[in-house]
C-alpha cells in the first residue's frame, strides 16, 4: 500500500515589526510652559506700565520717616502715587523725594500743586494726622490748574486758605495776644473765616492779621463793621449785678479768636479785598446789639 506524500512545507513571511511615531507632546509641554510663563510675565510688566505715569521729583526739608517703595502720595485720602527715590542735594539743605503718579492721576502734576509731608500735630487748634503714627507719614497733594510740571518745593504745612475762596482783610491790633494762623473769625458765635497769617506793618508800629472771610459770609462783612479779640475772659465788677464773666468759647479761652459785628445802619458797601479794620481789645455793648438782616447765599 502506497502512501501519500506529505504536502510540501509553506513558506511563511516572518513577522513584520511595524513602528509607531514616537508621540512628541512631553516635548511640546516642556517648551509650552516657559513660553506661556514668559507671556504671563510681559503681560504683567505691560499692565504695571500701564497704571503708572510721570515721574516727579519734590524738594523738602525734612524727609523723616519717607520710605521708598511705602510712602504714598495722596489725594482727598486716595493713593494717586508712591516714593520711588530719596536723595539729598549737593548742598545737604533738602531732601529731594522722587515719586511717581498713577497714569490716571497724572493731571495732578501742574504748575500750582502743593505737596506736603503729613505726620502727627496735636495742637490747641487741631489734632490732625493721627493715623500716620501707625501707617508713617504720607503726602498730600492739592493740584493746580496751571500747565504740566513735573518738578517741585514741597511745603512745610499747607495755608489755611487752601482751596478757600472769599474775601480777604487786614486787621491792625497794637499787639497780636493768642491769635495765630488757622485762629477762628466768628459772627454771632458761628465760623465764618479765618486767620491765615500776621505780620508787622511796614513801620512795625502795628501787627497786621490777615484773615479770609469764607465767600458765602463776605456780605456779613460792611464798612463799618467792628472787630475784637475774644481771646483770654472779660470780667466786669458792678456794685449791684457783682462779678460778670464772659467766655467767648472755650476755644477761644485757649486759643483765642476773632468776633465780628455789623450795625443795621452801615454802608451797604461790601469792603474791597485786603482793607484794613481796627482789631479791638473787646467789643462796646452797643456792637453786641446789632443785629442786621443779612441774606446768605444757600451753603453746600
Amino acid at each position: 500500500m502506497r502512501s501519500e506524500p506529505d504536502d510540501p512545507p509553506i513558506d511563511e513571511a516572518p513577522p513584520v515589526a511595524r513602528l509607531r511615531p514616537r508621540r512628541r507632546w512631553g516635548t511640546y509641554l516642556i517648551w509650552l510652559v516657559p513660553l506661556v510663563a514668559a507671556g504671563v510675565a510681559g503681560w504683567l510688566v505691560w499692565s504695571h506700565q500701564q497704571e503708572w505715569g510721570p515721574t516727579i521729583s519734590i524738594m523738602f526739608r525734612d524727609g523723616n520717616g519717607l520710605k521708598v517703595g511705602q510712602t504714598e502720595i495722596r489725594y482727598r485720602g486716595v493713593p494717586v502715587g508712591e516714593v520711588t527715590g530719596l536723595e539729598l542735594t549737593d548742598d545737604r539743605a533738602y531732601v529731594v523725594v522722587t515719586a511717581r503718579i498713577r497714569h490716571d492721576a497724572a493731571d495732578i502734576a501742574r504748575t500750582g500743586s502743593v505737596f506736603w509731608v503729613v505726620r502727627p500735630e496735636v495742637g490747641i487748634e487741631t489734632v490732625r494726622g493721627l493715623a500716620t503714627v501707625i501707617t508713617g507719614p504720607y503726602i498730600e497733594v492739592f493740584p493746580g490748574s496751571g500747565a504740566s510740571k513735573r518738578d517741585f518745593i514741597g511745603a512745610e504745612r499747607p495755608s489755611p486758605d487752601l482751596g478757600m475762596r472769599g474775601l480777604r482783610l487786614t486787621l491792625a491790633s497794637a499787639q497780636l495776644g493768642s491769635i495765630r494762623p488757622r485762629t477762628a473769625v466768628t459772627y454771632r458765635g458761628v465760623q465764618v473765616g479765618t486767620v491765615l497769617r500776621s505780620t508787622l506793618s511796614r513801620d512795625s508800629t502795628a501787627a497786621q492779621i490777615h484773615v479770609l472771610i469764607d465767600q458765602r459770609y463776605a456780605r456779613l462783612v460792611r464798612v463799618g463793621s467792628r472787630f475784637w479779640s475774644t481771646g483770654g475772659i472779660d470780667v466786669n465788677l458792678s456794685l449791684f449785678k457783682g462779678v460778670e464773666i464772659n467766655i467767648e468759647s472755650l476755644r477761644s479761652l485757649v486759643a483765642g479768636g476773632i468776633a465780628f459785628a455789623t450795625p443795621e445802619t452801615a454802608d451797604s458797601a461790601t469792603p474791597k479785598e485786603g482793607t484794613i479794620f481796627v482789631l479791638h481789645d473787646k467789643p462796646e455793648k452797643e456792637w453786641l446789639t446789632w443785629a442786621p438782616k443779612v441774606a446768605l447765599p444757600p451753603g453746600d
